[in-house]
Formats: C-alpha cells, sequence, structure tokens
C-alpha cells in the first residue's frame, strides 16, 4: 500500500521521464509537485528503500519495473474516472482533470473492475489519452501534432497534450473538440501558425501555441 503523496510522486516521475524512458532531477522533480528539493530527496530515499525508484544523487531517478506498474495503475484510474465524470455525470472536458486527481487514489480494485466493465472497457479518455489496460499494457493512437502537418494535410482531432481546463475552453470556444475534422489551409512562416479549415468550411487562425497541443489522427 502507497501513500496518497508517494503515488502522486510516482506518477509525476513517469509523467516526466516520458513514460520510464529518461532519468529525471530533483529540480524537476520540486518544480512539478511544488516543494523543495529537499523534500524530494527524502522521499525519493523512501521510494528507493520500497524498489520503487532507482535513486543515484545528482544523477536523478527512473521507475523501477514495479514502481513503472504502480504508475500505469495510477493513470489507469485517473482516466477511468475522467471517461465516468464525462459520459456517466455530464462533466465537460475541461472539468474532470482536478476532480480525477483526487479520485485517483481511490483503494478498491474491484471498484475500478466494475467501472471498467460499466463504462464498456473504454480505451482513450475524454482528452484522447490512452487507458492502461488492467494488467498494465497501453497502445497510443497513431497520431501527429497539428504543428507538424503540411499544407493541404488533413486529419480528426483525436487527443490534447495540454489538458488545462482554460486551453479545453478555448476550444471549445472555437468548435473544435475530439473528432473535429482540421484541415491545413496555410502556414505563416513569421510565427509558425496555421490557417486552417475546420469541419471543411470555417476557416480559422491558430497560433502555435495552439497547435503544439492538439494531435491529430496520423
Amino acid at each position: 500500500m502507497h501513500s496518497f503523496t508517494e503515488e502522486n510522486y510516482i506518477k509525476a516521475i513517469y509523467k516526466l521521464s516520458g513514460g520510464g524512458e529518461q532519468g529525471v532531477s530533483t529540480n524537476a522533480l520540486a518544480d512539478a509537485l511544488a516543494t523543495k528539493a529537499a523534500s524530494v530527496t527524502d522521499m525519493l530515499r523512501r521510494l528507493s528503500a520500497k524498489n520503487l525508484v532507482h535513486y543515484i544523487k545528482y544523477r536523478g531517478v527512473t521507475l523501477t519495473e514495479a514502481g513503472e506498474a504502480v504508475a500505469l495503475q495510477i493513470i489507469r484510474k485517473h482516466r477511468l474516472w475522467e471517461v465516468f465524470l464525462v459520459e456517466k455525470l455530464h462533466f465537460s472536458w475541461d472539468e474532470v482533470h482536478e476532480v480525477a486527481e483526487e479520485l485517483e487514489h481511490v483503494r478498491s480494485e474491484l471498484l475500478i473492475q466494475r467501472m471498467d466493465a460499466f463504462l464498456g472497457h473504454p480505451k482513450y479518455d475524454p482528452h484522447g489519452d490512452p487507458i492502461p489496460s488492467e494488467d498494465g499494457k497501453m497502445k497510443p493512437k497513431k497520431q501527429k501534432l497539428l504543428a507538424d502537418m503540411e499544407v493541404a494535410e488533413a486529419g480528426v482531432v483525436v487527443g490534447v497534450n495540454d489538458s488545462q481546463p482554460l486551453f479545453l475552453q478555448h476550444l471549445d470556444r472555437m468548435g473544435i473538440s475530439l473528432g473535429s475534422r482540421i484541415e491545413v489551409a496555410d502556414r505563416i512562416p513569421y510565427d509558425n501558425s496555421l490557417e486552417i479549415r475546420l469541419e471543411g468550411s470555417k476557416t480559422l487562425h491558430l497560433s502555435y501555441e495552439i497547435t503544439k497541443n492538439i494531435y491529430l489522427s496520423a
């Protein structure tokens, strides 16, 4: 059994490491969790003693196989709760993240299993992120950032890189959501912004800050 704080550290390490592919510095972890580097060091020693992380002072931290398994289960619960909140309680996609941050610490595995079955075993959350399976496997979608697409390329919105409420609310105001079809009409070299056609007719001008946070089907 792991404490809420331990789980938050494990999930943060997984996220900052790009899914376990690189080491994470204590300063980066302190910034992400809004805490002091000394507190991070103490927690990493505790997690290391539980064989959840590999920690070498001054060289950063990575998750062990056991730590990665814990991270994936936390992410699984978080994303399943987001689906439940949107589909069954009619939250909007910009409202669910903070609520799911609390619900992801629910201990009952039986509850999560039954919620997964009740929802029809969803593969993706309301932001298009893949949901890990019960055995910790996660298959990402084939996707491409809108910012990287060429003029005349088109695709369907399958996810976002930024799930902060202000960004999602901004997409809502423009009429962009999961499933929206976007075609790149022009690229403006000065600031790398894009002129796009939404659903084949509506024309919008999107800044680079927006396009680098929208994923389209590849």
